[in-house]
Order: structure tokens, then sequence, then C-alpha cells
């Protein structure tokens, strides 16, 4: 499951488009683009298992880029707009990429980034020139829109956030595959939560988070067509919901507040009857304002609790949530214990250390760090 012979099945359906500008790009573009940028690649001496680095707001060529080294083997490492020009050339430098690609609106800390990471080849610009940078456009231009010979899966290599020390990346041993392997979140977006070919996704948080990238490519493995918000607001949520019909969202808590901060004729002014599934994840969300979701959409509110090391997930659902509220549901993947500094295993309504046993992703490690690699490790085979 991939652009590849989604292109072949229905070229003309819209994987993509951005819900401010109203740009789309069909499957058949995305299979095109993402070949020629990826023939490019294999040019520059870019192999299956080397790295690039992503500096881009949500943009129209943002899963272009990461398609392109999705199937062409490669680790990508998507990068916050919003850190300075050091930090982002810490990462960049860390992770060993060889490329560097920035939109022109990140122009300015891009060119700074240019000079602080001397093991970079090839930097590229979507959109427009940035100083020392080629244009996306006119680097691939000669290339056909054809697979590179050796096309296989690649995996992203995304970093903490960094707030007990430097951010540090987290490599996924899924590297390598053959293109089109079983991907976990493809089954969770089928199984959990009702997605198929037909279903319309919105993804309104930044695409260089774990959770909206990785959702956004498995919907496009499934053949879904995804809109893209260039930054969240709720009142264009929901008038995107209404517009396209959409059928299942994603969000992060806070949207939630803002949206319920909406006056109530506001919000009643909505058609949201095409909304099957609305997931939310990546912090607490407050009992109270769960309850208002659920009363204002119905149950079709889901949870889960999971990490960018993949080494657990644990859902629930509104039923579930309000049998028990506060839950983020039960184990799916990974048996979950909750120790003491000791290691001992705690009892229920004990604080500790969560770790997760037989995880769906084993093996991952933290880039260049053994040791806190070692630290994420229990004798006992378990992971946190």
């Amino acid at each position: 499951m991939y652009p590849g012979n989604n292109a072949k099945v229905f070229p003309n359906r819209t994987a993509y488009l951005m819900g401010g500008s109203g740009e789309s790009v069909t499957y058949r573009e995305l299979d095109e683009r993402s070949n020629r940028l990826a023939q490019l690649f294999r040019s520059r001496g870019v192999e299956a298992g080397d790295g690039i680095a992503v500096y881009m707001g949500n943009h129209p060529r943002f899963l272009e880029v990461i398609w392109a080294a999705q199937r062409s083997g490669l680790y990508y490492t998507p990068v916050s707009y919003r850190l300075t020009s050091e930090e982002v050339a810490y990462i960049v430098n860390d992770c060993g990429a060889k490329v560097f690609i920035s939109d022109q609106a990140n122009g300015a800390t891009a060119v700074e980034v240019s000079k602080l990471v001397p093991k970079v080849d090839t930097f590229i610009s979507v959109d427009g020139p940035i100083e020392g940078f080629e244009i996306l456009e006119e680097a691939v231009a000669a290339f056909p829109p054809t697979p590179v010979p050796d096309e296989c899966e690649g995996a992203d290599l995304l970093y903490s956030s960094g707030t007990t020390g430097r951010p540090k990346g987290v490599k996924l041993p899924t590297q390598g595959r053959p293109i089109g392997s079983p991907d976990g979140i493809v089954v969770g977006l089928k199984l959990l939560y009702g997605c198929d070919e037909r279903s319309i996704y919105l993804s309104p948080a930044p695409l260089y988070h774990a959770a909206p990238l990785r959702f956004s490519l498995a919907a496009t493995r499934v053949g879904m067509t995804v809109i893209v918000m260039e930054h969240f607001d709720p009142v264009e949520f929901l008038t995107l919901i209404e517009r396209h019909k959409v059928t299942h969202a994603q969000v992060v808590p806070t949207m939630f507040v803002r949206l319920l901060k909406l006056p109530e004729e506001v919000r009643n002014s909505f058609d949201l009857s095409s909304l099957k599934c609305c997931i939310h994840a990546s912090a607490p969300c407050p009992v109270s304002v769960k309850k208002q979701m659920i009363e204002w959409w119905g149950p079709i509110i889901y949870e889960y609790y999971a990490a960018t090391e993949s080494n657990g997930f644990v859902a629930c659902n509104s039923h579930e949530w309000l049998a028990h509220e506060g839950t983020v549901g039960r184990p799916l993947i990974g048996k979950v214990h909750i120790t003491d500094e000791t290691g001992f295993e705690l009892g229920p309504g004990e604080d500790g250390t969560i770790w997760f046993e037989s995880a769906g992703t084993p093996g991952f490690e933290y880039l260049n760090d053994p040791e806190k690699t070692s630290s994420s490790r229990d004798p006992r085979g378990w992971t946190t």
C-alpha cells in the first residue's frame, strides 16, 4: 500500500489538499513528483539508509518530499520551523542528513543553517529561491517520474522535544523493507477507526510532529484524501469539515478547548454530520473538556496513548471513556507495567514509570546515545 499503487487504481483521486489555499494533489501527481525527487536523491549518491532533513511548514510539497524519501529507503527528519538556526543545525548534523530541504517562508533561517551543516551535500528550496539552494522544480525536471530501481521503504527519524537536554533522534528498525510493506497505523486506521479509501482525513497540526506525519502518510497508503491545515483555526476547522464532508480528524486537547470557546451559535452553525471519528492524543485531556466534546459531537471521540518510539499503544473509544472517565484505554500493543525507581512493579492507583512489554516495534534506539538507549530498557525486556 503506497501512492505508486494508488496512482494506478485511482490516479485522479485527490491524495491531499491544503485547507487554506485549496491547492490539491492527485495520486498520479504525488506518485510522479515523489518519483522524480527519489531519482534526484539517487543521482546525488543518497542511497537507502541515508538521511534527509526537512525544514518546512505545512506546505503543499511537504508530503511529496516525505514520500520521495519513504519510497527510496531513506531516513527523513522533519524539523520544527519554530527552532533557531543553531537548534536546527544541531539536529541536521546529529541525524547525518545528506540533503536539507526548506520552503521559502523559512529561507532566512535556512541560509543560516546551511553555514552550520558541513556534512550536507545538497540544499533544495521549494516554491522559490533561497540563497545557495537549488529550486526543487528545476532540480527534478530532468528526472523520470518512475520508481528508482531499488525502491524500498524508508522510515522517519524524529527528534524528542529536548525538554531534558539536547533533542535525541528516535531510530526505528523499519527501514529497508519491501515497498508497500504492512504498516501498523494503516491497520489502526482500518480496524480501530473505520477508514477506507473513501474516507476524508483532516490533519490540523504541524506535520513535523509524529502523529500528524505518520497518520497522514498512512491515510495516503489507504487511498484516502488528506486535508492539511496550514495552521489551526477553530472556525476554519469546522468549515473544512462541512465543506469537504470530512469523516476522520485528529487533534490535540488544546484544539478541543479552542473549539469549545467559540460562541454556541457559531459552533451550532456548522453541519458536522459527515464526521464519524475524531482521534485525540499527545497530551492529557481534561475530563470536563472531553465530556463537553462528546455531548457536542456524540460518542465519536477516540483517544490513544503512545510514543514516538512506537513501543506500545493504548486506546479507548467514547463508551469506554464514559464508563471510566479519565482513562486512556486498554493496551492494544505491549502489556503495560508501572514500576518504582527500583523496578518494583506497583499496584493500581500508584504513580510510577510506564513500561511496555512485547512491544509492536522492538529495537528502537536513541541515535548517537547508547547510554540513553540502555536506560530505556528493563532487564525483563520491557521498554519505556
